[in-house]
């Protein structure tokens, strides 16, 4: 994690230099230019307390205090210029320089608010990049492309999860969007990831790590209602796939190019969530529904369907799965209609074949999804694709 003493804030720039004390020290020019050329009897040279107010609102601590000592010096050899009858005198002087001393406290109480700020900021950066780890290009023998809006710009990161996780067994691909906002939510989506990453590399069924996914929903809810947090039914949606035969050559992980030569069979397990796409320059389909509750609700199935059964969909070479949250399929426009997904991916993909393409194709939804909610989004957003990679790493 980056250190958490950040820089103060970074005054206005232009052309690669800090221009922060520019307009403190033309106020105080000014002042003192124009009650220079003035009338006795309209002095304007108290109006250079100002000038340490704009510094402390531009210029770090430093700069600050240098204002306020030259703002006083100012005022002392301009009003000493006058002669007697029309100097404004001592009142003014403990004015320009208590003005100056409430600058510069200021100015460090600003400071200390945006360094605590960066710090801030540090934090919710890593904790997105630990929650949302950053994917090296063919991990797992599957290109891919993945967006992440979230609905809260200074959080950066909220309850939508998704990853990749190779292992013996073939790569895992999973994509879920814990029910709720706030922190809550965060914590659920870190549990579910880390309990994938391990159980999709070491259990060969899917069904197993379907199960282990489930159980760790559990827990997670039970622990929180230990501790006093508890948020009610706590639940994900969420999809898991598996791409049998990917992996990287001289690691010990699966190879081969699957049933045939031809594309693969992938497993799909599908928790309550929204129905996933496969993308083609030949057109959109989508992959079964599902029959599952989603995590952390099996407890209110009956008899052995607990969880969800496990699909096997063939995927030809060159399809890509598109896999999205409610950000996306409940998008609205003005008109209150939802972002219809299929139909504006299907007429892509006839306009321009390469749009089936996984980093084409995200930037199409995401792009397509602001467009249609005029950039407010409702939920946090996410859109990831995958496909088998075209060449080994």
């Amino acid at each position: 994690m980056g250190s958490a003493e950040g820089p103060a804030f970074s005054p206005p720039l232009f052309g690669g230099r800090g221009v922060g004390w520019v307009p403190p020290l033309v106020l105080l020019v000014g002042i003192a230019v124009l009650d220079w050329n003035t009338s006795g009897e309209f002095r304007i040279i108290s109006w250079i307390v100002l000038v340490p107010g704009i510094a402390a609102a531009l210029c770090p601590v430093a700069g600050t205090v240098a204002f306020a000592v030259l703002a006083l010096c100012t005022y002392v050899f301009v009003d000493g210029a006058w002669p007697h009858q029309y100097q404004t005198g001592l009142p003014d002087f403990i004015l320009v320089a208590l003005g100056g001393v409430l600058a510069v406290l200021a100015c460090a109480v600003r400071v200390r608010g945006e360094r605590r700020m960066l710090h801030m900021r540090d934090v919710a950066e890593t904790t997105r990049r630990t929650v949302l780890r950053p994917l090296p290009p063919g991990w797992g023998g599957l290109d891919h492309a993945a967006v992440y809006l979230a609905a809260d710009a200074v959080a950066r990161v909220g309850g939508d999860f998704y990853d990749i996780q190779p292992g013996p067994y073939g790569t895992r691909v999973l994509i879920g969007d814990v029910q709720g906002k706030g922190l809550g939510a965060v914590e659920a989506a870190a549990a579910m990831l880390g309990t994938f990453r391990e159980a999709g590399y070491h259990e060969p069924a899917l069904a197993a790590v379907a199960e282990r996914l489930e159980v760790r929903m559990l827990r997670h809810v039970r622990y929180r209602a230990a501790v006093g947090r508890d948020e009610g039914d706590r639940f994900a949606t969420a999809v898991l796939i598996s791409f049998p035969g990917t992996g990287f050559p001289g690691t010990g992980f699966a190879e081969g190019r699957g049933e045939g030569g031809a594309g693969c069979v992938v497993e799909v397990v599908n928790f309550g969530h929204e129905p996933s796409l496969i993308v083609s320059a030949n057109g959109v389909r989508s992959l079964p529904p599902g029959d599952g509750l989603p995590l952390g609700l099996s407890e209110l199935a009956r008899g052995a369907g607990r969880l969800p059964s496990v699909f096997r969909v063939p995927i030809a070479d060159g399809e890509t799965l598109l896999l999205v949250t409610d950000g996306v399929t409940e998008a609205r426009d003005t008109d209150g209609t939802f972002f219809p997904l299929r139909e504006r991916v299907a007429d892509a993909v006839a306009d321009d074949p390469r749009v089936a393409d996984p980093q084409r194709l995200v930037a199409f939804v995401r792009d397509g999804t602001l467009r249609h909610c005029g950039g407010r989004l409702g939920d946090d957003t996410t859109v990831f694709a995958v496909r088998r990679g075209t060449s080994r790493p």
